[in-house]
């Protein structure tokens, strides 16, 4: 998927006003996303994603990190100065797109490495 596809079903999906912010939130989640992964995790999955969004999978970090969904939001609405609940729009809105540029089986790996609770936000409840 090409990034302004990927940039345009993400503000669609959370309805942002501009692709920037669809941009910039994106970043947030996935930057949140790849501290839960290890680097040869985050780089299958950056392998998928358009650049320069694919970036924000390979920023320095230490060990994969192992939370769940509630600090997960809670990181993402740090990233972004939001709140709890917009994080979880946020994270809705990037992930089900990241769903939608990563292979089914490829998919179904991601998700088997994080807790249940997560496949909702790729909009995929009940696969984990």
């Amino acid at each position: 998927m090409l990034l302004a596809e990927f940039l345009t079903r993400v503000r669609d999906r959370g309805e942002y006003r501009s692709q920037e912010e669809a941009e910039h939130v994106s970043e947030a989640v996935l930057w949140t996303l790849a501290t839960r992964m290890t680097p040869e995790e985050a780089d299958e999955l950056a392998a998928r994603l358009p650049a320069p969004l694919d970036e924000a999978l390979h920023r320095d970090r230490g060990c994969a990190e192992s939370f769940g969904r509630e600090e997960f939001l809670r990181r993402v609405a740090q990233q972004t100065g939001a709140r709890p609940r917009t994080a979880e729009w946020d994270a809705g809105a990037v992930l089900s797109t990241v769903a939608d540029s990563v292979p089914g089986g490829e998919l179904d790996e991601l998700l088997s490495r994080l807790p249940v609770s997560y496949a909702e936000m790729f909009g995929r409840p009940g696969r984990g």
